[in-house]
């Protein structure tokens, strides 16, 4: 089959070997793919864990609730360099090398911050972690997707996005079993430990084979795209990424204004305890994960759009039902019902969808680009969520269900009004240049 203009072939939806999809994969396509879902999980349990301890930090250093927002705001801006720089290096010199950079790099930042003597130097270590975190999902999507079978990468890529609900569900383990004995610096300082995961990408990890040709036809060819950030924004491409900039900042902003302050607002608002906390927020991430593999199974089955619209749509009527409401059963219920829609189920596709509307030679960086230029607008959640809730004094529940149902809607437009994706076969043939 002759490639499309966009860089990838159209591969009949009922196509596929008799073999059943996870014995399809050879073993080195299940090496890369557990490298890239190790990145991603250790790389949410790093980030998320400040999410449960903001209140307590403020209280150490005798800072308010929006100052210490905007150490979260400054580690989600940060990613938006490190992808973008992780991208370049990704898509000009292999997937490997910036994955495991990436993973060091963010384990050692997160045990820095622990040590914090100071709210600055905790302000400066999470502003490097940021750089780290967002050099991971471009190197990682990409290795992924790349690697994987095209008849089952919708699902596989549920199990990737998904697992950063495995990372969370980690973080409130941690807090609710250790976090009385360990205290927030504890939690901080087990951070490096995903650094040992280096050494399986270094051992156990291939490059791409559709990367290793595509670069071997850029070279041949004399054909070399050498700043593929500028190519995503030529005419052409330019409104596809222009939407992919779209769908991605309204999810990140979905995403925050249902979780970055609910730990606070349950510690603040209902006074619940430190266990109590961890009983929502263990399940409701680990409803996240089972979610995204079956959002994924969708998205295999019916097509991208389908698999993030309709749980994007779907977490407008839960979220009251959590917020308005200090019934603790009816809080768990719904919240951690919410994890399959707005806490993860949206997000499901995001590896495959952006991975699949960019050709190969400018895949990390287009992935990474439109992913993380969503986290400056997810940074901002925090801080304006915070400065609602305290200096105006709304409270927290309100700013957060505006923020909910007004991102959902965006995200769902934003989604509808591009292409479906379902069925492309990525290729390694060389469409910018």
């Amino acid at each position: 089959m002759a490639p499309s203009a966009d860089g990838y072939r159209t591969a009949p939806t009922n196509a596929g070997p008799d073999i059943p999809w996870w014995k399809e994969p050879t073993k080195d396509q299940w090496y890369a793919f557990i490298a890239a879902w190790l990145g991603w999980t250790l790389d949410a349990f790093d980030f998320t864990v400040f999410l449960l301890i903001m209140h307590p930090i403020a209280e150490t250093f005798h800072v308010s609730m929006t100052a210490v927002t905007f150490v979260f705001t400054i580690t989600l801006w940060m990613r938006l360099i490190g992808a973008t720089t992780s991208g370049w290096v990704g898509d000009r010199m292999g997937r490997k090398a910036p994955l495991m950079i990436a993973i060091l790099g963010y384990s050692l930042c997160n045990f820095a911050a622990g040590l914090s003597p100071t709210f600055l130097f905790l302000f400066c270590a999470r502003a490097a972690l940021g750089l780290f975190m967002g050099a991971e999902w471009p190197a990682g999507a990409a290795l992924a997707m790349e690697t994987w079978p095209q008849r089952s990468r919708g699902l596989m890529a549920g199990v990737l996005q998904g697992s950063w609900g495995l990372g969370f569900l980690l973080s409130f383990a941690i807090y609710g079993l250790f976090f009385n004995e360990i205290g927030w610096r504890g939690m901080l300082l087990v951070g490096v430990l995903p650094a040992f995961a280096v050494l399986y990408v270094r051992f156990f990890v291939k490059e791409p084979e559709v990367w290793v040709q595509n670069r071997n036809i850029q070279r041949t060819q004399k054909r070399e795209v050498r700043a593929p950030l500028f190519s995503i924004f030529k005419r052409g491409m330019i409104l596809n990424t222009l939407n992919c900039c779209w769908f991605m900042a309204s999810g990140f902003v979905l995403y925050y204004s249902i979780n970055v302050l609910f730990v606070t607002h349950l510690q603040v608002d209902l006074k619940l305890s430190p266990a109590a906390i961890g009983e929502i927020g263990v399940p409701a991430n680990l409803i996240v994960f089972l979610a995204s593999l079956s959002w994924g199974w969708v998205a295999d089955r019916y097509g991208r759009k389908v698999a993030q619209i309709l749980p994007a749509l779907i977490a407008i009527p839960l979220a009251p039902l959590y917020l308005l409401t200090g019934n603790f059963t009816l809080i768990w219920w719904a919240f951690v019902i919410q994890g399959a829609f707005g806490s993860g189920g949206f997000a499901s596709q995001a590896p495959s969808y952006l991975s699949e509307r960019f050709p190969t030679e400018v895949r990390a960086t287009a992935a990474g680009f439109c992913y993380h230029q969503g986290a400056v607008w997810g940074g901002l959640t925090a801080p304006i969520l915070a400065y609602l809730a305290t200096t105006l004094h709304y409270g927290y529940v309100i700013p957060m269900l505006v923020g909910t149902i007004g991102a959902a809607l965006s995200f769902a437009l934003a989604i509808a009004l591009g292409p479906e994706t379902r069925g492309k076969e990525l290729v390694a043939d060389v469409v910018i240049a």
